[in-house]
């Protein structure tokens, strides 16, 4: 969900501050949080290699980006144990996990009035209306807790030098490929595909992959470990790194993973693809949440400013062009102006950000980070693990 960047020279330096300047305008109390330096812990897709310029030159303060892990236990443990209350300012995960942070007082809610860019974004209004699944992936309660910086839809990766083209989630669990699979270490993800694709396929009786009930959860892990104990995986990956290498190195032919580590498998040579699955897509978005904390009025404000920065058409552009994510609706016009991207890709932003919309209009099921029966979840995967 940490990819390829590239730095790209400014021909035109007068046209290129004036775009910044409209992506993300000074505001009032700039000068009053100038000098800060926010700490951004971040999954690994949300850095846009290092490039924070629109950012920093805005508003004089830096950003600390720093490593977090992505599944639920993992997030709430490291800010609870982990020591993240103290030394995080922000946490950048895949949304819906307000249920456990709210409760557990580990973030607070976003005022919305301080986010120049959330204003006429017609993604905000489209995608994260309240009662929406959008909406349960930012807000709880009726609040708002997190901030949408991306949206996408996911599937697997596969080698069509080694597979053929692919079109189902049928392809993770095809004797075919045994001991050419990996899979996520994330009941979130792999756990809701194979749902998807026993209910689709009519091989269980699941009401809703998204929120399964113990005893169809029961059913997809007893089905996953029998896979397991097949051979049919090669490794169950837990880091962004290790799954673009298995790629790379061709270890493997198919892979439960994000789209950007497809992208980063491109940008090493190798021709790996992102499947359309006929089951549906698993939709989710990203979510910037303040972490609960005694900050100084200055560290509040320039953390704010941050949010405003990654909502701003400059970061959105970016972080499409990198990680194939559709993030704000003015980045291909942002993009197609900017000295920041030649016209060639400028043209791929713009295909990006049509292609993740007909993924959205495709549907599928929109991903669950914190199920009804988590327990449940949790203790059935760590089953799958100890198999």
């Amino acid at each position: 969900m940490a990819s390829e960047h590239r730095k790209l020279d400014r021909r035109h330096l007068l046209k290129g501050a004036a775009l910044s300047f409209g992506a993300f305008s000074f505001r009032p109390r700039t000068a009053y949080a100038a000098g800060q330096t926010v700490t951004l812990a971040d999954i690994g897709v949300g850095d846009p290699n290092g490039d924070w310029s629109g950012y920093a030159g805005a508003t004089g303060n830096k950003v600390n980006v720093v490593s977090i892990g992505n599944g639920p236990s993992a997030v709430l443990n490291q800010l609870i144990a982990g020591g993240g209350r103290q030394s995080y300012d922000i946490i950048n995960i895949v949304g819906g996990m307000q249920k456990p942070l709210v409760e557990n007082k580990l973030i607070l809610p976003i005022d919305v009035n301080r986010l120049k860019n959330w204003q006429n974004n017609e993604y905000l209004s489209t995608y994260f209306k309240p009662g929406s699944k959008g909406f349960d992936f930012i807000g709880y309660d009726g609040k708002i807790y997190g901030v949408p910086t991306v949206l996408q839809g996911d599937a697997f990766a596969y080698l069509p030098e080694k597979t053929g083209e692919l079109n189902s989630y049928a392809a993770l669990f095809d004797p075919k490929f045994r001991g050419y699979v990996a899979v996520e270490d994330n009941y979130t993800t792999i756990g809701q595909k194979a749902a998807l694709y026993l209910k689709s396929a009519g091989l269980a009786d699941i009401k809703d992959p998204a929120d399964m009930s113990k005893d169809e959860i029961k059913k997809v892990v007893d089905f996953l470990i029998q896979k397991k104990k097949e051979g049919q995986f090669r490794v169950v990956w837990s880091s962004f790194e290790q799954a673009v290498n298995l790629l790379v190195n061709k270890e493997v032919y198919v892979m439960d993973c994000w789209e950007p580590m497809v992208f980063a498998a491109k940008a090493k040579g190798v021709n790996a693809v992102y499947a359309a699955p006929k089951e549906g897509y698993l939709l989710w978005a990203m979510a910037a949440y303040i972490v609960a904390g005694d900050r100084s009025p200055e560290k509040m404000e320039a953390s704010y400013q941050l949010l405003d920065y990654m909502l701003s058409p400059e970061y959105g552009a970016m972080i499409t062009n990198l990680r194939g994510y559709m993030t704000n609706p003015a980045a291909p016009d942002f993009a197609s102006k900017s000295t920041k991207f030649d016209a060639a890709t400028a043209k791929k932003i713009a295909a990006i950000d049509a292609g993740v919309k007909v993924k959205f209009q495709a549907g599928g099921s929109w991903q669950t980070r914190w199920p009804t029966n988590i327990t449940s979840y949790e203790e059935e995967w760590q089953r799958f693990k100890a198999a």
